[in-house]
């Protein structure tokens, strides 16, 4: 492709390639004496022809966008013509409806309720943050080039190519780039001798679990403060994992005694036990849910990796066994089809599920130096993975060429400490672009800026490394124990 550049005092200077940085304000299709107007993004530049394959990548993200919302529409359709019934409801009828009619109407409306706490005050949130970004991706999509400078692109081709400027991140997350602390509430603290393993909130944080011992403490939270209302003793020893649904207030508890129960709601904010899964043969480490609560993962210190789903009852449905020693973290992606692992035999395991049958099936092993307690995805195509007791934290990205992850980045994060345990799950929050990583008697509260980098907004040295606890879902609330207070402690987010 030869095409002049036409900057002034470049004149008969071939364009060599474009440049992809999505802040550069200078002429993308650069020459030679283009070049010191991108030195602050050389690694963006590139030829036309990886530009082609750079583009044909971006239509695919567009495919994938149209197929999500049209998804989500779908949902959301399907969800408002269950709710016709219940809408078009005449009061005056209630009296001519038969027993059974009158108990599935009420079990109907009690379900509602449920839909209306948890499930709609988080889309609303949602809906406001989409709606504020469509906004700003509107607004940025009336730039592009003129036709004189497609032709010359496309080298004088009878074809009309619209470049669209895509919105800068510091534009639609403007919010994610401040700087941020997480304030202690003394007043909130709660004295808990037993060791709390396992700490949990809900989805719209109204119920905080604490595994203190072998029991789980159930607690209402309303602003940073706690107020017991239910004790669980169900599990044997002490309890290592605590889970809540993501559709209803169910929750799921693993334990050193190798059980997992299912603990459903019962009336209001009471829960019994459901059912209990046995399986593994020594205790549980870790535990999640994926997004619609029809498949539980597990991972234990009997080194397997086991995956639950569930029919009338929750049944195994498959064992992973390629671990040679114990499992300490899960963490699956946001397309829910990859599963990492890490353990103490120094591997992490990527493990994919096959569309047709849906099992699973590991599709790379990568070996490191210094086996870890926690990994968790960032997106699809990255994650981030703690050695144990080292001052780094690993970020691996996918090669888009051998669709393989290897290391990328090394993020200094304290630790202050010789020794460390698996508890207390590596967490990241979309919504704030935060990263929660706890590393001996350091808890590393991590920021992922608009450009990629990582920085340490905040480290919460504990004086012992039995730490333990979750951010909230909204990232309002951080709540911990630690064996040296060995208090139940609840810290608030402030921007600076």
């Amino acid at each position: 492709m030869q095409i002049e550049c036409t900057q002034a005092d470049h004149r008969n200077q071939q364009i060599m390639g474009c440049c992809i940085d999505s802040s550069c304000t200078y002429q993308r299709p650069y020459c030679n004496s283009c070049l010191p107007h991108h030195g602050q993004h050389l690694q963006k530049l590139t030829s036309f022809e990886i530009l082609i394959e750079w583009v044909q990548k971006r239509i695919v993200n567009a495919q994938n966008i149209q197929k999500n919302v049209q998804e989500s529409k779908s949902s959301l359709d399907n969800l408002l013509n269950k709710l016709i019934p219940y809408f078009n409801f005449n009061i005056q009828q209630f009296s001519e409806l038969g027993l059974s009619q009158i108990d599935n109407m009420i079990k109907g409306f009690g379900q509602l309720e449920i839909c209306e706490e948890i499930l709609f005050k988080q889309l609303k949130q949602q809906i406001e943050q989409i709606q504020q970004i469509i906004d700003q991706i509107l607004k940025n999509i009336k730039c592009q080039i003129t036709q004189k400078e497609n032709n010359q692109l496309l080298d004088n081709s009878e074809r009309e190519i619209i470049i669209i400027k895509l919105p800068e991140h510091k534009n639609i997350f403007e919010g994610n780039e401040n700087q941020f602390t997480f304030e202690l509430m003394n007043e909130n603290t709660i004295k808990e001798v037993d060791r709390c393993d396992a700490i949990a909130f809900n989805k719209d944080q109204s119920i905080v679990l604490a595994g203190c011992g072998k029991d789980i403490k159930i607690f209402e939270h309303q602003q940073g403060k706690l107020n017991q209302i239910q004790l669980l003793s169900e599990h044997k020893k002490n309890i290592s994992t605590l889970n809540f649904m993501k559709m209803n207030n169910n929750f799921i508890s693993g334990s050193r005694d190798n059980q997992i129960i299912i603990w459903q709601v019962i009336g209001h904010n009471k829960w019994n036990c459901q059912q209990i899964l046995n399986g593994h043969t020594s205790w549980i480490f870790c535990l999640l849910l994926n997004n619609t609560d029809d498949l539980i993962i597990t991972g234990s210190f009997d080194k397997t990796i086991k995956f639950w789903i569930k029919q009338d009852q929750w049944l195994c449905q498959q064992t992973i066994t390629d671990h040679t020693s114990s499992v300490y973290s899960l963490s699956l992606n946001e397309q829910q089809n990859k599963l990492i692992s890490c353990s103490f035999d120094s591997y992490i395991l990527v493990i994919e599920q096959n569309k047709m049958d849906k099992q699973w099936s590991v599709s790379q092993k990568i070996k490191v130096d210094q086996f870890g307690y926690r990994l968790c995805f960032i997106n699809d195509n990255q994650f981030a993975f703690q050695p144990k007791c080292k001052e780094q934290l690993h970020v691996y990205e996918l090669d888009p060429n051998n669709k393989q992850y290897r290391k990328t980045k090394e993020i200094s994060v304290k630790c202050g400490s010789s020794n460390c345990d698996c508890f207390f799950p590596q967490q990241y929050l979309k919504s704030k672009c935060m990263l929660v990583n706890k590393n001996g008697k350091n808890l590393n509260i991590i920021q992922m800026k608009q450009n990629g980098d990582f920085v340490v907004q905040q480290s919460l040295e504990f004086g012992n490394q039995n730490l333990y606890g979750q951010l909230s879902d909204d990232g309002e609330y951080l709540i911990t124990w630690d064996d040296k207070s060995k208090e139940i402690q609840i810290r608030k987010y402030k921007q600076l």
